[in-house]
């Protein structure tokens, strides 16, 4: 779970953090597994529709008798989503299973009785995030991209990652009042290859890279958190 002040959690209050690539536009190192608990049918359609990729294997379970069998089996998940209020089940009960069977999971909370109390103890459990009902689908999205990507199993594809970088060579240009000719003047770059590049239809080179960071009076690794922040 990130350090985000948990009154900010409970108000939602809107967070400043970079909005992830759409699921179209990022790619997975291999099938990646996750687990929707909730009692409520309806609520895990609509997780389930709302993560949907060809990449995903997605299992849901709303029958709370079925929850440990399923935390138990050998096919391991890399995220699981959960409601934090299930019948019959205590939160730390279910936060057990997942520690002592599937402890390369991250864990997405969702509730719709937030309080501190259960923050705090979202807290301890290490979750990755804490989500109050009724949440924004677009926000559960991003939040569950986001995971992944911290654990290495969605990356851009090359197309993204050049439209990304072009967009933010672009924004830095155009902030500071630089046209493409004065790009070009500055770096030695020819316009056309400049204007490619910024249209994400070219890659650009290290060499290329350095020299256009230079005019924009940025460091390389400022360019490419610029980039993760699209």
């Amino acid at each position: 779970m990130t350090s985000i002040d948990i009154d900010d959690r409970l108000r939602q209050t809107p967070r400043p953090v970079r909005a992830p690539a759409p699921i179209s536009e990022l790619q997975s190192s291999g099938e990646i597994r996750l687990l929707i608990l909730d009692d409520d049918p309806a609520t895990c359609a609509v997780i389930q529709a709302a993560l949907a990729n060809r990449d995903f294997q997605i299992d849901v379970v709303s029958d709370p008798s079925a929850v440990e069998a399923v935390l138990s089996r050998k096919n391991h998940y890399h995220l699981i989503i959960m409601d934090y209020v299930i019948p019959g089940l205590e939160p730390d009960q279910v936060f057990g299973w997942v520690r002592d069977n599937q402890s390369d999971a991250n864990i997405v909370v969702v509730t719709g009785y937030p309080s501190v109390d259960s923050a705090l103890n979202c807290l301890r459990a290490r979750t990755y995030d804490y989500v109050t009902k009724p949440f924004q689908v677009d926000q559960l999205r991003e939040i569950v991209i986001r995971c992944l990507e911290s654990k290495g199993l969605l990356r851009m594809t090359e197309e993204a990652l050049r439209e990304s970088l072009g967009s933010a060579i672009r924004e830095r240009r155009k902030g500071l009042g630089y046209t493409l000719s004065n790009m070009s003047e500055r770096t030695g770059v020819s316009l056309g290859y400049l204007s490619q590049i910024e249209l994400g239809k070219n890659s650009a080179s290290i060499e290329t890279l350095y020299r256009i960071c230079l005019a924009l009076g940025i460091k390389m690794s400022e360019l490419f958190t610029a980039v993760q922040r699209h």
